[in-house]
C-alpha cells in the first residue's frame, strides 16, 4: 500500500492497522506531509513512511514485537526514563517508546506477530518452552543495526517485484526478516542458545507435563502433581525433562510463573508488584525481582509503571 497525504488522522489510522497503540502527538498541521509504503508478509508487517512535520510519536505494542528505526537530523528516543541511541534501530515487545523530531524523519519498521516470532525463536533454539522477550531495546551494536537496516531495504525492494500470489516467496522473506531481527536485538533467545538444543520432539510424557504446567501454573502445584498428571513417577519425570529439554520440571514451572507475572504486570493489573508476585507463587519480593530481571531484562517495577496509565 502506497499513498501521500496531508491528513493527520488518515496517517494515524493507517499506522494503527499495524501497531494499534501507535499515536501521533503535537503534530504541526501547517508543515505536515506524509509518504507511506507498507506490505504484509504474513505474520510480519513492513512499514516505511516519511513525515515532514514536528511530531511526537508513541508506541507500546501488545502481542507484537515492533522493530523500528527513526532516521532524522534531530530525532530523540526515550523509553522507561532511559534515552535510546537515535542512530540505532530499537525493538520493543511492550515497553513504551517515545520518538520526537522537529525537522522531519523517515520511520522504517518491521511488526511481528508475537506468537509467530516466538515460534521462530523456538525453532532456532530447539527449546519448546522458550518465552521470547526483549531484554535490551537498542540494537546490540552499530554494525548489527546497519545490517538490519540493509535487510529491511532488501525486503522492500524484493516486495516491489512480487505478485500478490507469490505466497512461498513472501514466506521466505518473512523468515529472513525474523532471523535477522532475532540476531540484531538482545532477547531471551540468546540465553537459551547456550543450552543443549533438543534434537527430537519432546516425548508425549513431557508434552503432557508441559500442558499441565501451562494450565495450572497459577495454582499451588508441585513437581509431584505434575508427575501425577503426566502418569509417571517424579523421578522418571525429572529424567525425561532433563533428557528432552535440559531443564528440570521445577525450572519449567518457575518460568511459567514468571511469564504469568510478566503478563499480569504488562496488562496494568491493579495491585503492587509484591501482590502479583504472591499470586504467582513468589513469597520473597527480592528473589522474585532478581529472577524477573534475569528473565526479562528489567525489574518488575519498570514493567508495572510502564503499563499503568
Amino acid at each position: 500500500m502506497r499513498f501521500s497525504t496531508r491528513d493527520v488522522s488518515r496517517v494515524e489510522e493507517t499506522w494503527k492497522r499495524y501497531v494499534p497503540s501507535a499515536v501521533l502527538r503535537d503534530v504541526d498541521p501547517r508543515r505536515f506531509r506524509f509518504e507511506w509504503n507498507s506490505a504484509d508478509l504474513g505474520g510480519v508487517g513492513l512499514v516505511r513512511y516519511d513525515l515532514a512535520a514536528q511530531v511526537h510519536s508513541t508506541a507500546e505494542p501488545h502481542e507484537q514485537f515492533l522493530a523500528c528505526r527513526v532516521a532524522g537530523s534531530d530525532v530523540r528516543l526515550h523509553s522507561d526514563r532511559t534515552d535510546l541511541d537515535p542512530t540505532r534501530p530499537w525493538m520493543t515487545d511492550g515497553p513504551r517508546v517515545d520518538a520526537h523530531w522537529d525537522a522531519g524523519a523517515r520511520v522504517t519498521a518491521l511488526v511481528f506477530d508475537r506468537a509467530k516470532l516466538e515460534q521462530r525463536a523456538r525453532q532456532i533454539s530447539g527449546d519448546d518452552l522458550l518465552s521470547l522477550h526483549v531484554t535490551d531495546l537498542s540494537a546490540s551494536s552499530s554494525p548489527a543495526g546497519l545490517a538490519w537496516e540493509r535487510t529491511v531495504a532488501y525486503l522492500e525492494r524484493s516486495l516491489d517485484d512480487l505478485a500478490a500470489d507469490d505466497v512461498i516467496l513472501r514466506g521466505e522473506l518473512a523468515r529472513h526478516a525474523s532471523i535477522v531481527t532475532l540476531a540484531t536485538f538482545a532477547t531471551t533467545l540468546r540465553g537459551r542458545q547456550r543450552r543443549t538444543a533438543q534434537t527430537t520432539p519432546a516425548p508425549a510424557t513431557v508434552r503432557r507435563a508441559l500442558a499441565f504446567i501451562a494450565e495450572n501454573a497459577h495454582r499451588p502445584i508441585t513437581v509431584d502433581h505434575i508427575a501425577e498428571a503426566a502418569h509417571i513417577s517424579t523421578r522418571g519425570l525429572q529424567y525425561a525433562f532433563r533428557r528432552a529439554l535440559d531443564r528440570s520440571p521445577a525450572e519449567c514451572l518457575r518460568q511459567a510463573r514468571l511469564d504469568g507475572a510478566h503478563r499480569e504486570l504488562r496488562s496494568g493489573a491493579a495491585g503492587t508488584v509484591a501482590a502479583v508476585a504472591r499470586r504467582w507463587g513468589f513469597s520473597h519480593p527480592s528473589r522474585f525481582a532478581a529472577a524477573y530481571r534475569e528473565a526479562f531484562g528489567v525489574p518488575p517495577s519498570v514493567t508495572a509503571s510502564a503499563n499503568r496509565g
